[in-house]
């Protein structure tokens, strides 16, 4: 093991995925970081009728049991913290508790809750207060639809606070909004990067119920059973984490990042946000990075559709590893099918396999017979995509990209696709 080398140069790092989740051990040795995955573990959630909530217990269990792998790797462990995925967050009551399990953004509930927002406030308003692309899964729907569905729960909650610094708030008893996460709301003042109280007062909801925002790298305090390990707000953002991490050249050209998970995130980084009516057409949007950056980017299906094939096949006994269907794709004909993922009949979960091959049906394609047929027609419609999302963003920031780093789970990804360059 790496652990026992660098015995006060040690981190640990919780990294939860919208599937999978894991715990990491980073060991600093001079300029050089080295990491060891501790525990993996699946990101459990729970399917009550059409709603998804994420396991809180269960997740903070899991967490514990990479906290006590990494003391026992490392007892001079010196800091830890948790970064997720954006949108999702635990509504808490004024003891300090939990109300109940937080929605995942894929449970229908928020369908329609942007259309209201643009009833009380104006598209090019709305784009200009928060520099956010327009999302049924983001925050703002998020906390609209409590209002509406769950007014009893909304007049009890005393603070709302996003995954990955709920977790964070566990370990160390602050509670905070990191910056990186809280801009992924679409309630925050894209501009003072504080929180938009006037947009909230403005589409009816209520301001006192908003942890204070903190600058990345906050330490938060000691983790509450070990005085010795110090709990910090991180990037608490995944896909900040993963852009501050890509290995951009010295003298690498205009450069742009894909990362490329259960979402894909496509964008550039910048030191201000950008604000144009086209980047608001084009969908793309404005959240904070690493020591305040900007990320300009737009929200993509990514290998959502893929896992969730995947999920199906598992509870039908088919358990498949990635070289094997990655090498079943690359054998099978190109049908020639490229399919928008984005498309809302594919958002929620269930069915996924039979939705593809509905839609495939229904506009006249053809449709995949065997899954490696099926798994090359997921990935050429990503790649097509990506290459379509490039176009567009060189478009709105008015430069050609030269370089693509790509990050995340689907960087594994070695099947080569055809597209039109």
């Amino acid at each position: 093991m790496l652990a026992n080398k660098y015995p006060d140069n040690a981190y640990l790092a919780f990294d939860l995925g919208a599937s999978s989740s894991r715990a990491i051990l980073g060991l600093l040795n001079g300029t050089r970081l080295e990491t060891e995955e501790l525990h993996r573990f699946p990101t459990p959630i729970i399917s009550e009728g059409e709603q998804l909530y994420w396991d809180l217990e269960t997740l903070w269990l899991e967490l514990q049991t990479g906290l006590q792998r990494a003391l026992n790797a490392n007892p001079r462990l010196c800091s830890l913290s948790v970064d997720s995925w954006g949108f999702d967050y635990v509504p808490i009551n004024k003891e300090g508790n939990p109300i109940r399990n937080p929605y995942c953004y894929r449970s229908p509930r928020t369908m329609g809750m942007m259309d209201k927002v643009l009833q009380q406030v104006s598209a090019s308003e709305l784009y200009e207060a928060t520099g956010i692309q327009f999302l049924e899964t983001n925050t703002l729907s998020q906390v609209l639809a409590d209002l509406e569905f769950e007014s009893a729960l909304y007049e009890q909650t005393a603070n709302r606070i996003m995954i990955a610094d709920y977790f964070n708030y566990r370990f160390s008893g602050r509670a905070v909004a990191e910056i990186s996460l809280a801009s992924t709301t679409s309630l925050i003042d894209v501009q003072s990067r504080t929180w938009a109280y006037p947009l909230m007062q403005q589409i009816g909801m209520s301001t006192n119920s908003w942890p204070e925002i903190v600058p990345s790298g906050t330490v938060l305090g000691s983790l509450k059973t070990n005085r010795e390990v110090l709990v910090i707000a991180g990037c608490s953002h995944d896909t900040a984490c993963a852009v501050a991490a890509v290995p951009v050249a010295p003298k690498s050209g205009a450069w742009a990042y894909l990362s490329c998970g259960t979402w894909s995130l496509l964008g550039v980084e910048r030191t201000s946000p950008i604000l144009t009516e086209v980047g608001r057409q084009l969908e793309f949007t404005n959240e904070v990075g690493l020591d305040g950056s900007v990320r300009f980017l737009t929200n993509l299906t990514g290998l959502w559709v893929l896992q969730e094939c995947e999920r199906e096949w598992k509870q039908l006994g088919q358990s498949y590893d990635y070289d094997t269907i990655l090498t079943e794709a690359a054998a099978a004909p190109d049908l020639g099918i490229l399919i928008d993922f984005d498309e809302p009949c594919f958002r929620f979960r269930g069915n996924m396999q039979q939705k593809i091959l509905n839609y495939c049906s229904s506009k006249g394609m053809a449709v995949p017979e065997h899954r490696g047929e099926l798994v090359r027609v997921i990935l050429s419609s990503l790649a097509s995509t990506y290459q379509k999302t490039l176009r567009a963003l060189s478009k709105v920031i008015g430069e050609q990209i030269e370089v693509l780093y790509i990050v995340g789970g689907g960087a594994r990804n070695t099947l080569r696709v055809p597209v039109d360059c």
